[in-house]
């Protein structure tokens, strides 16, 4: 996979908003959430990213359908879909515990429109904190 899908200079970007998205948009918010872009030792650009989540409700979104997207918000009207990323994270699955997610992505960022964005999410059966 190519570098020039990815939108940001090498850093550490801020995430206002993300979710983990099933098909059927159910979808558990994740908190906190930093995207950092970096340089591999071949040179290329590459991204990955995490942010706190509550497990239980992972594994609650996880019963259902193992498909899981990531919607993205920046702020700025820079949004943005990513499809199956490559997921890793705690296993502590107490209904109060939440622990850090990590997330790679399996391929490009898709952008989103705002409007698309903001239609998506107001679909969300976002499941209780």
């Amino acid at each position: 996979m190519t570098d020039d899908w990815i939108p940001f200079a090498e850093g550490e970007y801020l995430v206002e908003n993300a979710w983990l998205v099933t098909p059927d948009d159910q979808a558990v918010a994740l908190e906190r959430a930093v995207v950092e872009v970096f340089r591999d030792r071949r040179g290329r650009r590459r991204l990955n990213g995490s942010g706190l989540i509550a497990n239980a409700l992972l594994v609650e979104l996880l019963e259902d359908n193992d498909a899981l997207d990531l919607l993205l918000d920046f702020g700025a009207d820079l949004t943005f879909r990513l499809r199956r990323p490559d997921l890793s994270g705690g296993k502590v699955f107490a209904a109060d515990v939440k622990s850090t997610l990590q997330f790679t992505p399996a391929g490009p960022l898709e952008v989103l429109a705002p409007d698309e964005f903001r239609r998506i999410v107001r679909s969300l059966a976002v499941l209780p904190r």
